[in-house]
């Protein structure tokens, strides 16, 4: 089949999930346009694709699942036995179930699975102090997206692309050692907080912070006002980290014991998983 558009629907509150997207979808592409959908801040409006469409569903894993707030915003997209691409992007420790929660929800959106990827991202914890795939994805990351997308442009070529099953996709194997010592740090943090419970946000530093509101336009659920840069509204916030990112003068921070568990465990870079 040619493609009549590729439409990409992503959610990527850090950027790292729209840059896998964008290659994958550009490789793929084969002459036929690429059109975005920033989910980011908005919810997709109610959409339609038919047969001829290909859309690329991706959207970044938050403790092996997908962000409950990223299917709110593709409520309203709907398929017609319409080709689908499901790439997620994880901070090196485990997609979990991601991809294959990503690839259901295509399915019962009437989106037809063909293809299925997942990458490693900077983590949204990640920072100087602990660095978890600090820089990722990087060049080699994109050279394989790139390359899954030119894949995916040729199986494209027959009439009917089969479909895949994305719990196929499995992640790169981390050391026991390194696992045992991560569900070890989980499980006392989890009596800890049953004992104490701290409920953990962004904050800001008043002597670093010039109010610039930059921080309020990342943050993709309203958790920070602008004109009041320096407070984070703990029930709206998604821990998505982009504020701290995203921060020009490196106001914003996260302090969170999961930072240093994630980077002395799984520092081992992964690499991408690919299913055709």
């Amino acid at each position: 089949m040619q493609p009549s558009e590729i439409r990409t629907l992503f959610f990527s509150p850090t950027g790292t999930t729209r840059r896998v997207a964008g290659a994958i979808a550009q490789a793929a592409a084969d002459g036929s346009p690429v059109v975005a959908t920033d989910l980011t801040h908005a919810k997709a409006p109610a959409l339609t694709f038919g047969p001829d469409t290909v859309a690329l569903l991706a959207a970044p894993v938050y403790g092996g699942h997908i962000p409950p707030l990223a299917f709110e915003r593709l409520a309203e997209i709907r398929g017609n036995d319409t080709p689908a691409i499901i790439a997620v992007v994880y901070g090196n420790r485990d997609f979990g179930k991601a991809a294959v929660e990503l690839a259901e929800f295509a399915r019962r959106h009437g989106f037809r699975p063909i293809a299925a990827a997942a990458f490693v991202g900077e983590h949204s914890y990640s920072s100087p102090a602990a660095p978890i795939a600090a820089g990722l994805p990087d060049a080699d990351d994109m050279a394989v997206a790139t390359a899954f997308g030119a894949n995916i442009r040729a199986k494209l070529r027959a009439e009917q692309p089969a479909t895949v099953d994305a719990a196929r996709l499995k992640t790169p194997r981390t050391s026991l050692l390194s696992l045992l010592r991560f569900i070890r740090f989980v499980l006392a943090y989890r009596r800890r907080q049953r004992k104490n419970p701290v409920v953990r946000i962004p904050v800001g530093d008043a002597a670093r912070c010039t109010r610039c509101g930059r921080c309020a336009a990342l943050c993709p659920t309203q958790a920070i006002a602008r004109g009041d840069e320096l407070h984070t509204d703990p029930q709206r916030c998604i821990r998505c980290c982009a504020c701290v990112k995203g921060c020009p003068t490196g106001a914003r921070s996260y302090e969170t014991p999961f930072a240093d568990a994630l980077a002395r465990n799984f520092s081992r870079r992964k690499p991408p998983v690919t299913l055709l």
